[in-house]
């Protein structure tokens, strides 16, 4: 009885070097991934600046009244 197998030497699960560079990879591009939109998040709601807020002249720290 003869069995006629064929082996795939390219297989991801049967060499652990190959495999583990490419989980490597994807790692270092999924972290570089989340870096980059982490800082691009930051860059759209970025501080605008120091609005101009219109204060009552009763509320002052010394009030002004009529």
């Amino acid at each position: 009885m003869e069995h006629n197998t064929v082996e795939n030497k390219n297989d991801f699960t049967n060499n652990w070097v190959s495999s583990s560079r490419f989980l490597f990879y994807i790692t270092v591009i999924c972290l570089l991934c989340f870096v980059l939109g982490g800082c691009y998040n930051l860059f759209k709601h970025r501080y605008q600046g120091k609005p101009e807020v219109v204060v009552p002249e009763n509320t002052l720290y010394n009030p002004k009244y009529k």
